[in-house]
């Protein structure tokens, strides 16, 4: 993402509390660094028809501010990250005000194809090539556990389309066997619920072919943007106040607090501010620590239950990267997606959704001959990937201790936002979590 720097003779960029997003361009204040972001007034994050939307519509209206206001924690960004959080907040007695820019759930969160999984993109195996076994490990056990207790919130919750599934990856060439029986090893080891399936049992149980594949018990899936109001109303009803359609202008980080200051005049005070702004959320760094890129995806129209069989309750995904997925919705559709590109440019993304359905739906159909699949709503959207696969929550040195960031980057973009809401209450408590430090900016 294109930033703007603008450079006086004294002061940095990176101790300066002055920071401005979506301001206009041109902006020098005698003695200042400021980090200037170009998104403008907002970052196109989807483009064509997100079932979720079309599916539920605005589901709660929710106020406006114009005016000052005070508060202990303002989690700017009002998506199912944000929603998480900030009930994980509430719940325990802490004063949180939402603001998001957009309608609530009307960014990544209406785009997101919610495939709940303890996986990580990086296998098991790599990342303790790079952090040591312990840590990777850890990184694995918490994203299942983080199923588990999305488990209980969606029980609490009700009406947000959760169903336990099981996971079945799949090697995508007989090169890739291997280093999947290796992945398979290694969490057998520590005790994670896996099975191998050799190509006969996959072509028996599941209807299609490939060499391979590690079946996992543990997985999910729901509905993103249902939870994320839901979660918001909570919020409401315990005293928390939640404002769409509210446009942050700038930070300014004190010795007592934070200075949020609104758009339109309007400045909040409070003691912490979290960002949840999903991949919005780099342009108030001093440099990118994810690569932006684009998904596409789309759903079917509902399937009998003998054809989709134990598609049903399973989802899918293979090792070639970028990787196609697919997984059923409660009304009987296939929910398919993938064809992941660098592409960071909304027009030209918006350009190719249909293409790319048409692309996905052929390797659907080259997978399960039998299955012919129609594209009834198709969409693309933002995602970002950091080199390691794993998210960042905390502050960072740019904004100081009492700003925090919530980047639940990758593939496992609501189970890190699960974990990520528990870490940083247990940082606004002043309590250690034990992944603050590998999910740090200084892991």
């Amino acid at each position: 993402m294109e930033r703007l720097l603008v450079e006086a003779e004294t002061g940095h960029a990176a101790n300066h509390p002055l920071w401005l997003m979506g301001a206009t361009p041109n902006v020098y204040l005698p003695g200042l660094t400021v980090w200037q972001s170009s998104i403008g007034n907002k970052m196109d994050l989807k483009s064509g028809y997100p079932f979720w939307t079309v599916k539920n519509g605005l589901l709660t209206p929710f106020p406006q501010l114009n005016q000052d206001l005070q508060a202990e924690t303002v989690i700017i960004g009002g998506g199912i990250t944000g929603a998480l959080i900030a009930d994980e907040l509430s719940r325990h007695g802490h004063r949180v005000v939402v603001l998001e820019r957009r309608d609530v759930g009307w960014g990544s969160s209406a785009a997101s194809t919610a495939l709940l999984q303890y996986e990580i993109d990086t296998h098991m195996v790599h990342l303790a090539e790079q952090y040591g076994e312990a840590n990777a490990v850890m990184a694995y056990r918490s994203c299942a556990e983080a199923i588990v207790s999305l488990e209980r919130l969606a029980a609490e919750l009700g009406n947000v389309a959760f169903s336990r599934q099981k996971s079945l990856y799949f090697a995508s060439q007989e090169a890739d066997v291997d280093a999947l029986k290796a992945e398979l090893a290694m969490r057998k080891r520590f005790g994670f619920d896996v099975a191998w399936l050799e190509q006969r049992a996959i072509e028996a149980d599941y209807g299609f072919s490939a060499p391979g594949a590690i079946l996992s018990s543990l997985a999910a899936s729901i509905d993103p943007y249902r939870m994320a109001y839901h979660l918001l109303e909570n919020v409401v009803r315990r005293g928390g106040g939640v404002f769409d359609r509210t446009q942050v202008e700038r930070l300014e980080p004190n010795a007592e607090g934070v200075e949020v200051i609104l758009r339109n005049g309007a400045t909040l005070r409070c003691q912490q501010v979290i960002i949840a702004a999903g991949y919005e959320s780099q342009s108030w760094l001093p440099e990118p620590v994810a690569e932006n890129r684009s998904s596409y995806a789309f759903v079917t129209d509902p399937l009998p239950l003998e054809v989709l069989g134990k598609l049903s309750h399973t989802l899918v995904w293979e090792s070639a990267r970028p990787y196609l997925y697919l997984r059923s919705t409660q009304d009987g559709r296939l929910l398919i997606g993938g064809e992941d590109d660098e592409e960071d440019i909304p027009e030209r993304r918006d350009a190719r959704v249909m293409e790319k359905a048409q692309t996905l739906a052929a390797k659907v159909e080259a997978l399960w001959p039998g299955l012919k699949i129609n594209p009834t709503f198709c969409w693309g959207g933002t995602f970002a990937e950091t080199d390691d696969g794993l998210p960042y929550f905390g502050p960072h040195e740019a904004l100081g201790p009492r700003v925090h960031f919530a980047m639940a980057y990758g593939g496992n973009g609501i189970t890190y936002s699960m974990i990520g809401a528990q870490l940083l209450r247990a940082l606004i408590e002043g309590r250690q979590h034990p992944l603050s430090s590998l999910f740090s900016f200084q892991r």
